[in-house]
């Protein structure tokens, strides 16, 4: 998913891309995420007058731990995917801008674009932050860990207020 940069903006050349990646190794070290398929990836990429447009979705199936009881989550998640890059050679800074004004393009240093990092970054920014298993998700027990969507536990769920808690032994028969 390499291209020449000059060539796509200067010919406006277009290409689709209908890949499949192994994205196995950016989830590794992270236990929340329990399994990953292939990233299949549907992107139309095209060269204009200074800059390259690429536009599509990405799809892939994850399964994941439930944040409340740690149950696995799968889902089947569709990324929009649309950006724009344009070449930067890595002496000169850009002038028209000023500090701290974002850019609308990714800026590539050097002659090649190559998508695969962008498409990473994408996928790693959309997977949910904390994934439930159903709303009603009761979570477990902070006492004794048991899943408390299988069965409730004899624990004590009393919260006490930690300023109050030299009082709650004042009254005691």
């Amino acid at each position: 998913m390499q291209f020449h940069m000059q060539e796509m903006m200067s010919k406006g050349l277009k290409a689709d891309i209908k890949e499949t990646l192994d994205v196995s190794s950016l989830f590794k070290g992270k236990p929340d995420v329990l399994g990953a398929g292939p990233l299949h990836v549907d992107i139309h990429v095209e060269g204009h007058a200074g800059f390259i447009a690429a536009n599509g979705q990405l799809e892939i199936d994850l399964e994941m731990a439930c944040s409340r009881c740690l149950d696995p989550v799968s889902a089947h998640t569709v990324i929009p995917f649309s950006e724009q890059f344009k070449q930067v050679s890595g002496d000169e800074p850009d002038e028209e801008e000023g500090e701290g004004e974002e850019s609308d393009f990714a800026e590539v240093p050097g002659e090649r674009l190559d998508l695969k990092p962008f498409l990473e970054e994408a996928l790693l920014l959309y997977i949910p932050f904390a994934p439930l298993c159903s709303e009603q998700c009761k979570g477990l027990c902070q006492q004794c860990g048991q899943n408390l969507n299988e069965r409730k536990c004899g624990c004590s769920n009393e919260v006490l207020d930690p300023r109050f808690a030299a009082l709650k032994d004042l009254f005691k028969d």
